[in-house]
């Protein structure tokens, strides 16, 4: 038995944000098509259980280990974690059935992009996600801080900002014709900066994301959003596909 708690006042405030639609099943949650301005959908939903009880039982191989239903079902848990580990493998079960593929992750962190100082190509920096198949991205955080979504009225694309234009068309050193297909093909043109101001989206704890992507059937923008920042010494529980 799963259990879910259920907010409708948290649903009502991301109802009010044109960006995302709110939905409180998981019917809704994979139907739904995106539209106008929202390419985010959101399964609301308040897990009762205990997701960090998992993560202390797991073992970190390396900065992102992939855990397994079977590594999950090897764990001596208490009611309460057996309660967290049950709502991870009926959201696995229901993503695999709809014909995802979920990838449970223990995070300490990814790699981290230091090669360029002028512009970050890491999952820490704004970006949008891109594919050849028309897809989604499906994302859940357990445990651990979550990722931030903005709308594209608040960020502007790094490859246009003239400064950041003049330093990758020097680093190009190549023909004109040639300097937009360098851009996809070190994407560059996925990345976005911020606008002053902006008012970030957290995607919190235990709701189950569905973020549009680029891809040539999509009817939207695709979602612009960042990994979060690691606090020390505490891992992240995601699952993603």
């Amino acid at each position: 038995m799963v259990y879910y708690l259920f907010n409708s006042n948290m649903k009502n405030t991301l109802s009010d944000n044109t960006q995302i639609r709110a939905v409180s099943t998981f019917s809704e949650f994979v139907n739904s098509n995106f539209q106008g301005d929202m390419n985010a959908i959101c399964w609301y939903r308040n897990l009762v259980g205990n997701f960090k009880e998992i993560v202390t039982k797991l073992e970190l191989k390396e900065n992102i280990t992939e855990v397994s239903v079977e590594d999950l079902l090897t764990l001596q848990l208490s009611e309460k974690g057996n309660l967290a580990r049950g709502i991870i493998l009926s959201d696995v079960q229901l993503l695999t059935d709809f014909g995802a593929s979920p990838s449970l992750n223990l995070l300490k962190s990814y790699e981290r992009d230091k090669e360029l100082d002028f512009i970050s190509t890491d999952v820490y920096s704004y970006h949008i996600d891109r594919s050849p198949i028309e897809t989604d991205t499906f994302l859940c955080t357990y445990y651990g801080p979550a990722s931030d979504i903005l709308p594209h009225a608040q960020v502007e694309q790094k490859i246009l900002i003239p400064e950041i234009r003049g330093k990758l068309k020097e680093l190009h050193d190549g023909p004109e014709a040639e300097f937009e297909t360098f851009l996809e093909e070190y994407f560059f043109d996925l990345h976005y900066q911020p606008k002053p101001n902006t008012k970030p989206v957290n995607l919190g704890s235990g709701h189950l994301w569905r973020l549009a992507v680029d891809h040539p059937t999509q009817q939207v923008l695709p979602c612009v959003h960042r990994a979060p920042v690691e606090k020390d010494g505490e891992y992240r529980l995601l699952l993603i596909c």
